[in-house]
């Protein structure tokens, strides 16, 4: 599978789990206002001080997330005392990131709703609205993302976000095959076993097209693990850089959970569909990520733990 505009090794077959919280619905505007103390905020953009609240004057479903988010950064960057960003919006109103995660489909079809085009799904509503935060706010995110760092066992097939020695989240994963086969795509035979290192995040690609690496076809849609079959959802890829060398190896969403646990991939890091949003806004442009080969450690219990060598790296 590649991304544009580069050609990446990992075949992308989302995936979504299906624990779930409570949310509203994603489909259909909600009639009430948010519940949210209203600052006032000055006509003049010019005007416009941090830590007010900006009211959304339309519903923004996926597709148009994006873009909108970048028009607020545009027009506010200039008029607050720090640099503003996507990812620092996201945490100053952390329930966009819920409202994100809970479009996967697995969790949609928890709710008995099937979604067929991901992207009409709505994260922002009329009457919604989002918070610029002040400088101090902004400061502790910003001092917050540079503590930040993802940790990757291959052979554990999980992925840690720390800030400092701290654990925020741990997240199944599926990882490279333990094989070599070739694609038509880069038009030789490669190692889809997923290299380890330590490294950085280097880019996102917030709108990717799917393209199979095997025989190069692009494709639009993907069957899932009830066997429905779906348009492919737009979740930000995340491109990786370890030790120095940009491969192609990505973290991305899978449509199927069922290979989550296991070397299933064609060397990509594939993650749940909701899990994929959290990375995402927790892993910034040069965002520290290693990614190991431990087959032996000691876990949170003081147990002793050994996993299979699904490389076969010990002889």
């Amino acid at each position: 599978m590649i991304l544009k505009p580069l050609l990446f090794i990992g075949i992308l077959i989302l995936g979504i789990g299906a624990s779930f919280l409570p949310t509203r619905s994603l489909t259909k505007p909600l009639k009430e206002t948010r519940n949210v103390y209203m600052v006032p905020v000055h006509d003049s953009t010019k005007n416009v001080v941090a830590g007010s609240w900006i009211r959304i004057t339309q519903d923004i479903n996926i597709g148009k997330y994006f873009d909108y988010m970048d028009s607020l950064v545009s027009v506010y960057d200039s008029v607050v005392p720090y640099p503003l960003s996507e990812h620092l919006l996201a945490h100053a109103n952390p329930w966009i990131i819920d409202t994100l995660a809970n479009t996967d489909y697995y969790r949609m079809m928890a709710r008995d709703s099937f979604v067929y085009d991901q992207r009409k799904l709505l994260v922002l509503r009329l009457s919604d609205s989002i918070i610029i935060p002040d400088s101090v706010t902004a400061s502790n995110i910003q001092n917050s993302f540079k503590k930040t760092h993802l940790d990757i066992n291959i052979p554990e097939f999980k992925l840690r976000i720390y800030k400092d020695s701290s654990l925020l989240y741990t997240f199944p994963i599926r990882v490279g095959k333990n094989t070599k086969k070739y694609l038509a795509m880069v038009d030789k035979t490669t190692d889809l076993r997923t290299k380890s290192g330590r490294g950085k995040i280097v880019r996102h690609e917030k709108d990717p097209d799917f393209y199979n690496p095997v025989n190069h076809e692009r494709f639009y849609t993907t069957k899932r693990d009830d066997d429905k079959t779906t348009l492919m959802p737009q979740i930000p890829w995340i491109e990786t850089e370890i030790n120095g060398i940009r491969n192609g190896q990505m973290i991305h969403p899978t449509t199927n959970p069922e290979t989550l646990g296991k070397a299933s991939s064609n060397g990509c890091i594939g993650t749940r569909e909701s899990d994929a949003w959290i990375i995402y806004y927790y892993a910034p442009l040069e965002t520290r990520i290693t990614i190991r080969y431990h087959l032996e450690f000691t876990n949170g219990k003081g147990e002793k733990v050994k996993l299979n060598d699904i490389y076969e790296y010990v002889y």
